[in-house]
């Protein structure tokens, strides 16, 4: 268990676990909870009643304004280790000091969806990390892809109303398939890089520990003598990047909304916790024009084979919260949030996000004092002359709150560089104040080309039906017009499949993008593999022994399988509980099924979930006496194994995510 929860202990913790009166928010002992007080039992309820005036009009209040993007969320405590010490690139001291453990709190997101909304639509994942250092707090405020939708910061008011359910009818929900999406990324060519991403395996991951972060900007590390270098952060998983498949998330979006954030819940609380390591790429300044695009370009990306990223430290996420309106919903993460060391670039939409953020929490969290909130305190002494406002928690001492001042000799006091006084790295800047973009940002298809060239067969058909299914949701002349200026300027044969598909007009061939890069690193086939975590449905037949049972679990279990038993209804066999029946779960709920049969004839409802899980291509297994008759594959298809006699063969095809080859 690490550490992070002592070194946040400045937040005041209610523990309602333990014996305790009923009180009022004055701390007064309540005698009754139950009833209003009234004028006679039948007579009408009174103004003075104290108690239910407060309880009613804290409940009429305790809603706030949820985000406006990212609203749906989920957030996890956990701590950061750096391997090595990076003083050559930055003074930042928590990745200076190894053996140091850094508190941090992760939330991850969807971006499009509602509070309420589900957990797996195709949409992009925010991976927002807040770093509770000695120097105060550092929030790198990610996602799950590298590149975004726009390369200015002033239209991202116009993507996000296009994205969000339409104005209309608010349809649909959590979900970019409509009319208002297809126009502005048809419109807006500079997203063609990041549809790419949005309609690849990488929108619909199979869970939070198993998708990659990246800090999507370039920032500035700034070393103790000043040199400044360019940065990219990446959060890679332990676990490997694994996505679900497009068919099978929706049948999970109906079965259980909850299933990215139940999955990291009961991971955490089974003991199992969520690990990242950090990366950097990092680029002299001095190479700053010798790729083939602008590094400052937040639609493109570093290829890691032409900029390797360096594994430097690793995040443990091994903690839930106690109170998820409390945290999860109250913290505030800013990429303004830096410590000496870390630097912005002039990525133009780094710079508004810059300027966005702390407006958004304003309205959100009532007030200027957000920072005050427990979650988002940092653990180091913060000093100022900032007073007053909504929710101002401090008692402040003193007269001063102006700088510079006599009669506090001047306390708080400005600290130099060297004291560890935050200064900005000195860039040179100068030219004519315009509105406009530099002309090595205009080439928007190259690596949109590069993704699809990266992609497996797999990946690349995946890709191809999802662009196909978001556009026939769309009226014709969308479809018409994101074929031909999105698609046939990537890739003709891509537009002609979904051109094909949906039914629309199939434009003139014109000078699609010739990019032949490809970048291995972009593939989720080009991964780590690992049976941690990973889960497994065991149906069963009320005719099997509990020696059967027990022996199964004893074996998955070892091999790090989290196993769960289906049947027909909840029962016992002599001392082992049946966990869920065959209507509550579903095969696309695990990552792999075993059918373990006595004499019984397998009936429709277990026909049905290995059917489709052997659709969803994953591993199946079977035991006992189990009767393929009915079944529409055999024993001998790919990916189906005897337990019994080819126990690892099964595990490896559930260490493998799926079988692609069957």
């Amino acid at each position: 268990m690490s550490r992070k929860k002592d070194e946040l202990n400045q937040r005041d913790t209610i523990d309602n676990t333990k014996d305790a009166p009923l009180t009022t928010n004055q701390g007064l002992p309540v005698s009754e909870d139950e009833f209003s007080l009234k004028a006679g039992k039948r007579g009408p309820t009174l103004m003075e009643d104290f108690h239910f005036r407060e309880k009613m009009t804290h409940f009429d209040h305790e809603r706030i304004p949820e985000r406006i993007v990212h609203a749906r969320g989920f957030g996890v405590h956990g701590e950061f280790e750096v391997y090595e010490s990076l003083e050559k690139y930055t003074k930042a001291k928590f990745l200076t000091e190894p053996g140091k453990k850094t508190p941090v709190f992760v939330r991850f997101s969807t971006v499009g969806g509602s509070r309420g909304s589900m957990d797996i639509p195709r949409d992009v994942r925010g991976f927002a990390t807040k770093f509770y250092t000695d120097e105060g707090n550092f929030d790198l405020v990610g996602n799950n892809m590298p590149v975004f939708f726009m390369q200015d910061a002033i239209k991202f008011p116009d993507f996000v109303h296009a994205v969000k359910p339409e104005p209309h009818n608010e349809i649909p929900q959590a979900a970019s398939a409509h009319n208002t999406f297809w126009d502005w990324v048809a419109e807006n060519s500079e997203s063609a890089h990041m549809v790419m991403w949005l309609m690849s395996d990488r929108a619909i991951p199979r869970s939070y520990s198993m998708m990659e972060g990246f800090g999507v900007h370039t920032f500035r590390l700034v070393n103790a003598e000043g040199k400044s270098r360019f940065v990219k952060f990446h959060w890679k998983p332990v676990e490997g990047t694994h996505q679900v498949l497009w068919d099978e998330a929706q049948i999970i979006n109906g079965k259980n909304i909850d299933f990215n954030r139940q999955t990291l819940w009961e991971n955490i609380e089974n003991g199992h916790p969520a690990e990242f390591e950090l990366g950097l790429q990092i680029i002299e300044e001095d190479q700053e024009h010798e790729m083939d695009f602008d590094i400052l370009d937040p639609t493109k990306l570093w290829p890691e084979e032409d900029v390797p990223v360096q594994i430097v430290g690793k995040m443990t996420l091994d903690q839930n919260v106690d109170n998820y309106f409390a945290e999860t919903e109250q913290v505030a993460f800013h990429p303004g949030h830096v410590v000496p060391g870390i630097d912005f670039s002039n990525d133009p939409l780094l710079q508004g996000r810059l300027f966005s953020y702390t407006d958004t929490q304003l309205i959100r969290l009532g007030g200027p004092n957000f920072h005050q909130i427990p979650i988002n305190r940092p653990i180091c002494p913060f000093t100022n002359n900032q007073r007053d406002g909504y929710g101002q928690m401090s008692i402040h001492k003193g007269q001063t709150a102006h700088h510079k001042n006599r009669m506090n000799n001047n306390q708080p006091e400005p600290l130099s560089a060297e004291e560890g006084g935050y200064e900005h790295y000195q860039e040179k800047v100068e030219g004519n104040k315009v509105r406009a973009r530099s002309e090595s940002f205009e080439d928007h298809f190259s690596q949109a080309k590069m993704f699809l060239n990266s992609l497996s067969d797999t990946e690349r058909q995946h890709l191809s039906d999802a662009f196909s299914f978001e556009l026939a949701k769309c009226d014709m002349d969308i479809r018409n017009n994101a074929i031909e200026k999105l698609l046939n300027n990537i890739d003709r044969d891509l537009a002609e499949y979904v051109a094909d598909r949906t039914g629309a007009e199939l434009p003139a061939e014109n000078e699609e993008s010739t990019y032949e890069k490809s970048s291995p690193a972009l593939s989720m086939m080009n991964t780590k593999f690992s049976l941690n975590t990973r889960t497994v449905g065991v149906i069963i037949t009320p005719d099997v022994t509990e020696d059967t049972l027990k022996e199964t679990r004893s074996k998955l279990e070892e091999k790090g399988l989290q196993v769960k038993f289906i049947s027909d209804k909840i029962y016992t066999i002599g001392s082992t509980t049946i966990d869920e029946t065959l209507a509550t779960v579903h095969s696309v709920l695990f990552d792999s099924m075993i059918v373990i049969s006595g004499e019984e004839d397998l009936q429709p409802p277990v026909i049905e979930q290995l059917e489709i899980a052997f659709k969803h291509k994953k591993a199946i297994g079977f035991g006992g006496n189990v009767s393929f008759a009915k079944l529409s594959f055999s024993e001998k298809d790919k990916g189906v194994s005897n337990i019994e006699t080819e126990l690892d063969n099964f595990l490896e095809d559930v260490k493998n995510h799926r079988v692609w080859d069957r």
